[in-house]
């Protein structure tokens, strides 16, 4: 299915999407991108839909073609201060202030948002399925947080974060259950099966 180009033709839009919400460790990522109304790419999707080697040759396309785009992103600390949902509301807020283009609307993907001071917003239920702008913007998030997360692997391995990027697979709960938490992961979030492994 083609995706659509714009909500409302003639405006000036930013598609917005986050990468990491449910997460069980690392930054939440949020993405805006402003496309031209005459951009299309046959593969552009829904970055969940795609192949990593996909992402990453789209979100050049995206860098190198959109009128502009930004990320932001929420730390751990933020998460666990804020809640997550505040904190990924933080994050796209973060990139709609970077961005070098103001938009004139705003398209969020999902059905809660928290409004941006002076732009007007429509939230769009699997947004980054339906909107050309949202999918660019979910593969800018995805693409810049597995990046960051397979970095942090380095520094902890045994979290197999290289191939989970956080989330929570079965390697990732027993390596949690085993190691216990480190300093990226989000100690609001019910993580551990066992309460005095937090000590």
């Amino acid at each position: 299915m083609k995706l659509a180009a714009y909500h409302t033709i003639g405006r000036v839009e930013a598609g917005i999407d986050e990468a990491g919400r449910g997460c069980y460790a690392g930054p939440v990522v949020a993405a805006a991108v402003i496309l031209e109304p005459s951009f299309s790419h046959p593969l552009l999707n829904d970055s969940k839909k795609l192949s990593a080697e996909n992402r990453s040759m789209l979100r050049k396309v995206i860098e190198d073609s959109a009128l502009a785009y930004a990320i932001g992103e929420a730390t751990v600390e933020e998460i666990d201060n804020i809640n997550i949902l505040q904190a990924t509301y933080l994050a796209m807020h973060r990139a709609i202030e970077r961005l070098k283009k103001k938009p004139e609307f705003l398209l969020i993907d999902g059905n809660r948002f928290k409004a941006y001071k002076g732009i007007n917003h429509a939230c769009l239920v699997k947004g980054d399925g339906r909107f050309a702008s949202i999918a660019a913007a979910s593969i800018l998030a995805k693409t810049e947080r597995d990046t960051f997360m397979q970095q942090l692997a380095d520094e902890f391995p045994q979290y197999d974060w290289k191939n989970n990027k956080g989330y929570g697979t079965l390697k990732h709960r027993k390596a949690i259950e085993q190691h216990g938490l480190c300093k990226y992961h989000r100690k609001s979030f019910s993580i551990l099966p066992n309460p005095t492994l937090f000590s």
